[in-house]
Formats: C-alpha cells, structure tokens, sequence
C-alpha cells in the first residue's frame, strides 16, 4: 500500500513538472531557445535551424533603412486619359501636343523605393531605376524626419545609385558583409516600402546565387523567397547578423516567392566609385568571347569543357599586345578560375585600370601565360558574349571587292553567306546573310572553290571548324558534318 502511494505521488510530480515546463517554454523568452531544428542531425551535419523570431534583427536594422519618394516628369505623354483603353483623340493627339510644346506643364509621375544609409554621413544605396530622370528625391528615415537628397552618381549597368542627404546627424550605417560568404538555404530578411508600406520586414532564405536574368552585361544576382514587392527596390536584403548582404533589385513578374538582389560585394565596388568619381570605371580586355560547346570542345581537341574561346581580338586591344590570339583558350585570370563565358566579363570589369594581370591560356593543346595590362572601357566598347553558331544549309559567293566596300570591309579575303536554309543548323544558330566566312578548320579561305575544297576534304570528319566575320567581330563556330 505504501509502495502504491509513494508511487502515485511520484507520478504526480512528473506530471506537474512536465506541465510546469511546457507552461515556462510557452510564455518565457528566457527559457525558449533561439533556434529548433527542422530537420534531424545524421551523419555528422548539422540540423536546418529556424529562428525563433527575427524582431531583434529587425529592430537592429531598420534605422538604416530608407523610404524613397522621387518625382519625374513623365515621358512620351500620349493622352491624358491613362485608364482608358485606347487613345480617345486618336493619333492626332492634342495633349500631347501642348505637353510638347510646352513642357513645364508635363504631368509629374511620383514613384516609390527604398534604400539603406552607407555612412554616417548621409550617403545611401539604392538602385538606379529608382531614382533615374528624377527631378525632385525625397528621403524619409525610419524616425520620420524627412530630407532632400541629390544623386552623387549612377550605374545603369549595375542598376545601383549613390545619393546624399545633408543636414541630417548621426545616421545609422548599415555593416555591409560578404556575399561570398553566403550560402543557398541561408535565412534573410529584405526590408523596404513595398508598395509605399515603409519599414515592412519580410524573411526567407537564399534560394540561389549566380542567377542570370538578362537586366545587364554584370548579371549575378541573389535569389531569394523573402518577399520583394514594388517600392522593395533599393533595400538592403539581410543575413541573420544583421549585415547588408545585397541590394533588392528585380521580381520574377510571372512567379511568386522569387526575388533578386544585387551581391553587396558588388556594391562596395560601384558605390566607392560612384563616391569618389561620380562615375564607374570598368577594366577593359579587348576580345570577344564565346562558350565552348560540345562541339567546339571535340574541334579543338580538349580533354574537358574549362575555360572560355577567344573568338576574336580587337585591334589595338591590350589583349593583343599581350599577344593573346583569336583560338586560345581562357582557363585563369588574376588567378581566378573562369568557368564560363559569363564571369570572365565580371571580372575584367571588376579589375584595376592600367593592373599587370597574368592570364592562363589553352593553345594548341598546351598551356601558356601572357601578361595583360588591362585598359579602360569606354562606353562604346563592350567585352562581347559571342552567340553560338552552327552553319549548315548555307549558300556562299565570292566576296568581291564590291561586296566588301558595301560590307564595310577592308579584308576582301574568304566567301560571304547570300543565303540561309530554313529550318537549317544554320538558321536556327542564327547565321545570317552577309556573314563573312574567312577559315575552314583554322586554315584561310580564298574563295569559293577553296571553300568548297576545304568542306568537301573535312565530309569523313564528324565537325568543321570556321571562323565567321560579323562587321567589325569574328567567333568560331563548329558545325556537324553528319
């Protein structure tokens, strides 16, 4: 009897301290851990961890974030009537008229972003869609005092602006991290004033990184499924430290819970130009570049798919002073690796004007190293991506002195394509009529008859090499023989 009682005294006691705990876990911070994992530990990883909360984050950040009110004027006035499905006035149009001939009566189009503040001293990061054309930019901090601010420089290529507001005093900076350090499945938090709503927190994690969106030749963004909203643009995008880790920038118009920011590693670099200059100013190679496709792999012959092809040098480059030929290809710059036709334009950009960089090239089978002194790139001149080519039912003629004078061309070596098959290799490459053909498997053409040769002698091999000249650019293309 005695046993069965201390028995059910004891089973009361466990209870009660079950019920106490649960009780202490549910109502007190002190006892409720920061974090809980989502997913079991095995094999010696660590489990996925879910903050508990993200308000202290948030109370840390969100005095360095910015609501942004700008006002343009707006452009192409067609009527007056915007809601209303077509042009009542027809193309006749007489407002938009008046707004022509007399400009300061346009209407104004107000708009709406964020930022966040770099420097005590009033400079701020936001995108350079969101403040381009302005004529007037307001700034609200997050303490609701207002300022006036003038933009100190813009990137379009990056869609990254520097502004300054003065007259305000012990700022809240934002620390800036280290994108490189950022790994997919990272939480994040975005503030900013989507849709006017300022200071809204939203968190997700790192869904990629690397991605490619086609805004802009330096596309290499942060995706992430913290929700990013019009009005979000220009606001910093944060790691659980509270570190700026990029800027928010684009959504996917057809997708939910996929957004995009621009690493902050490539915001340091813009925006201590954009301080300092007012400008960016980009390092510039002087080639054009192209993948390497399976085919292209088995015509030079490589053992495996690194590096880039130098498609073309650009006359008077510091590529070719370097002596860097059209053939070569890219496996290393400054040291980096470059594994594909898209970071090799980053990091020339990205490099010092007038640095000594040594690079390690492919050529013919054997590895070598030049030393470039990198130039300047002017705006007319871009590193270009060369398009893929693979030209089959192709028609060619005799590139006479006539054709090249009309081509623009001082060279009146190799055959011009006059016609293209539908439905060809070749056209759905995008070979197209006045295409210059110059060699065959790395051997000039002279003319038609040499072409013919040439093509006739590479049937038993599986691909044929050529180099096709496009106004002033050149790119190899290899083309199935089967």
């Amino acid at each position: 009897m005695e046993k069965r009682k201390r028995f059910k005294t004891s089973l009361i006691t466990a209870v009660l301290a079950v019920v106490t705990l649960g009780i202490g876990y549910g109502t007190s911070a002190a006892m409720r851990p920061p974090q809980k994992p989502i997913v079991q530990a095995s094999n010696n990883i660590a489990p996925a961890m879910v903050p508990s909360n993200f308000s202290d984050l948030a109370e840390k950040v969100r005095p360095g974030v910015v609501n942004i009110r700008v006002v343009k004027k707006m452009q192409n006035v067609k009527f007056a009537f915007p809601n209303l499905p077509g042009n009542p006035f027809g193309d006749d149009n007489p407002f938009g008229r008046f707004f022509e001939e007399n400009p300061s009566t346009a209407p104004k189009q107000e708009g709406v972003g964020s930022g966040f503040i770099m420097s005590p001293d009033g400079y701020i990061v936001t995108n350079n869609h969101v403040v381009e054309d302005a004529e007037q930019i307001k700034v609200k901090l997050a303490d609701g005092n207002e300022y006036d601010a003038k933009v100190v420089g813009r990137d379009p290529k990056t869609d990254l602006a520097l502004i300054k507001i003065d007259g305000a005093k012990n700022l809240h900076a934002l620390k800036l991290g280290n994108s490189e350090d950022l790994k997919v499945g990272s939480w994040v938090v975005a503030v900013g004033s989507p849709f006017g709503l300022e200071q809204t927190v939203t968190q997700g994690i790192v869904s990629g990184k690397g991605r490619v969106i086609g805004s802009g030749p330096y596309d290499d963004f942060i995706q992430t499924d913290a929700s990013i909203n019009p009005g979000n643009s220009g606001g910093p995008l944060i790691n659980m430290q509270g570190e700026v880790i990029g800027v928010n920038t684009a959504i996917y118009p057809s997708g939910q819970g996929i957004g995009f920011a621009i690493p902050i590693n490539m915001v340091k670099t813009v925006a201590l130009q954009l301080e300092k200059n007012g400008v960016v100013t980009r390092g510039w190679l002087g080639i054009g570049i192209q993948e390497i496709t399976p085919a292209l792999e088995k015509s030079f012959d490589l053992k495996d798919k690194r590096g880039v092809l130098v498609g073309d040098v650009f006359s008077g480059s510091p590529a070719e002073k370097a002596g860097i030929e059209r053939g070569d290809i890219i496996l290393q710059f400054d040291g980096k690796e470059v594994t594909d036709s898209k970071d090799l334009p980053r990091i020339v950009a990205s490099t010092p004007v007038g640095k000594d960089v040594t690079m390690l090239l492919l050529r013919n089978g054997k590895q070598i190293e030049r030393t470039v002194k990198i130039g300047e790139m002017k705006e007319k001149i871009e590193t270009a991506e060369l398009p893929q080519r693979k030209p089959l039912g192709i028609t060619v003629q005799e590139l006479t002195p006539q054709i090249a004078r009309g081509l623009g061309l001082k060279q009146e070596s190799g055959v011009v394509v006059t016609q293209v098959e539908p439905g060809s290799s070749a056209a759905d490459a995008g070979i197209r009529t006045g295409d210059i053909i110059k060699e065959v498997d790395r051997k000039p053409v002279k003319d038609v008859e040499d072409f013919s040769q040439k093509i006739t002698q590479a049937k038993n091999q599986d691909t044929v090499l050529l180099l096709i000249q496009r106004e002033q650019n050149t790119m190899f293309a290899a083309l199935s023989t089967k």
